[in-house]
């Protein structure tokens, strides 16, 4: 099995669900103690977000870039970063690694694809949500995107950093995703991307009428299907 490399702490709650989740697909598929070969650099959340805030994405890319190479270094064969806001600077990322990236947009696409949707709602950091770096990786798969209007990403968005990223998981929270979610239904979507890996700690399918694609376990199996690919 290849050894997984993952770069986390953005925030440490959805990266320790990676840990957790490629784990037991592993010991799923290969049985007894078996467990997944990974090597994993968790950076500081809060510098990062700084970065995010002040629009710094070259700073944050070039911090990133500095620790996927450690990642590379301590021996991985291919590279997830646990994360889908910060894929906004995956350029910078797979131009300082020689080993290859498995992108989390693409994952997801290719879920969604291969179970037959193509008008997906997206949720997520207003990052993820208002620029291209994610929609356009969609839509190059033939998904259509539709995003909340702009009080329900502004809110979503808040949900995301001053709740979910600190452990905060509260019922009203929940409802108000599942509001939003039946505002992008009546506009049209088949299904609903979790497109922040913290999403997955409020909102599970049955919470929902509509197929939600958790960003966080569709990355995670991939890297299991990637690691044990011969």
């Amino acid at each position: 099995m290849k050894t997984i490399g993952l770069l986390g702490g953005m925030s440490w709650e959805s990266t320790a669900l990676y840990y957790r989740l490629i784990n037991e697909e592993t010991r799923r598929r290969q049985g007894g103690l078996h467990s997944a070969p990974i090597a994993m650099v968790s950076v500081d959340f809060d510098v990062i977000e700084r970065l995010q805030a002040e629009n710094d994405w070259d700073a944050a890319g070039d911090i990133l870039a500095a620790r996927a190479r450690d990642v590379q270094s301590a021996g991985a064969d291919f590279l997830l970063l646990c994360t889908n806001t910060m894929h906004r600077v995956a350029g910078a990322i797979e131009a300082a690694i020689s080993i290859p990236m498995l992108h989390l947009a693409d994952a997801t696409a290719q879920a969604i694809v291969a179970a037959g949707h193509r008008r997906v709602a997206l949720l997520g950091t207003r990052f993820t949500m208002e620029q291209r770096f994610y929609v356009e990786r969609l839509e190059a798969a033939g998904l259509q995107v539709l995003v909340p209007e702009a009080a329900s990403r502004a809110e979503v968005h808040r949900i995301i950093y001053d709740e979910l990223c600190q452990g905060l998981v509260l019922p009203a929270s929940r409802e108000r995703y599942q509001a939003v979610v039946g505002e992008l239904e009546a506009a049209g979507a088949h299904c609903v991307i979790a497109g922040c890996t913290e999403i997955t700690l409020l909102l599970q399918a049955g919470d929902i009428d509509l197929p939600l694609f958790d960003t966080a376990g569709i990355h995670a199996l991939a890297a299991v299907n990637m690691a044990l690919r011969q």
